[in-house]
């Protein structure tokens, strides 16, 4: 095993212990958090997720805005999302879930920073944290955390992928589980799982497309694009979060050239990366991920019952 991983998985048991004890304090908001997060580097779905219980709170008639750290952004301090703007200054996930949602989304290296302003300009009625579930300076009121059938035989960084070993599911709430995977962990005993379902909605798509990516898990997303019948003339993997330019852009329509490819496939946080680019990749069809909840009305219901079963708000 790397000495490093070693290294990482006490500094992690450390950190936590200081927490659980109370020698690291957690500043707590004015209203309810719910914690979107999980135990590995990317890849859950966690940006989907948010999105469709956002949807659920919004059926609900509950006002409510998202807290991220806005990663891969160039600015810093807290800022409120602008959804015409860029992923440079508010990054590609907290802009994806701002056009999606049409609510607040505010970001900041400090959440609780954030959700102070959050509170003072638009007046909620709970915050969602996203990717939240390490983020402990931030007091929260329920924990939702996504595993994937990987994180159950991962390890921890950097050998593996874990931040947080199986045992940090002490913490949450309720894990959140792909439809039709079974698994039987001794963390997951006396939890609430919920399941999700998850598929790729695709445009009008053209002919044999180069499909590109910049995400965590590129390998699923061309799976997924193979099983909806389509033959790429290419797969093309950037980095996760990439931020494309001109020189990307160029890279790929020689390669169209060269193979003769009908156009281009991507993801919607791709699209987001691109910005003014895109329009350069025509046709680009973007592919949108919908996630869709098991039992919606029993999720919703567990969250918004689990924060009124909190202790009384100091």
């Amino acid at each position: 095993m790397n000495p490093l991983t070693g290294l990482y998985t006490a500094a992690t048991a450390l950190r936590n212990t200081l927490f659980d004890r109370g020698r690291l304090a957690s500043r707590r908001l004015e209203q309810p958090v719910v914690s979107v997060g999980n135990l590995s580097v990317g890849g859950s779905g966690k940006t989907p997720f948010v999105i469709a219980l956002g949807e659920l709170l919004k059926a609900r008639g509950i006002r409510f805005d998202v807290l991220s750290r806005g990663y891969g952004r160039k600015t810093r301090g807290v800022l409120v999302v602008d959804p015409d703007g860029n992923a440079a200054d508010f990054g590609d996930e907290p802009l994806l879930i701002a056009r999606r949602l049409g609510v607040p989304v505010v970001v900041g290296e400090s959440r609780y920073a954030a959700g102070r302003v959050a509170e003072r300009k638009f007046q909620p009625q709970l915050h969602i944290l996203d990717d939240g579930f390490q983020h402990r300076s931030l007091a929260r009121d329920f924990d939702i955390v996504l595993m994937t059938e990987r994180d159950f035989g991962d390890r921890m960084l950097p050998s593996g992928r874990l931040r947080e070993p199986l045992s940090s599911l002490a913490r949450a709430d309720a894990v959140v589980l792909p439809a039709g995977l079974a698994v039987d962990h001794p963390a997951l005993r006396e939890k609430p799982v919920w399941r999700i379902e998850r598929k790729l909605v695709l445009p009008n798509m053209p002919s044999a497309p180069i499909v590109f990516c910049g995400i965590a898990r590129p390998e699923q997303f061309f799976a997924q694009v193979r099983a909806a019948g389509i033959t790429p003339a290419a797969e093309i993997v950037f980095r996760d979060h990439h931020s494309y330019d001109r020189s990307d852009v160029e890279r790929l329509l020689a390669m169209r050239v060269k193979l003769s490819a009908g156009g281009f496939l991507t993801t919607e946080k791709d699209a987001v990366n691109l910005g003014s680019l895109q329009a350069d990749l025509k046709p680009c069809a973007v592919a949108a991920l919908s996630l869709t909840l098991d039992h919606p009305t029993e999720v919703v219901d567990a969250i918004l019952t689990g924060i009124a079963e909190r202790k009384p708000r100091s």
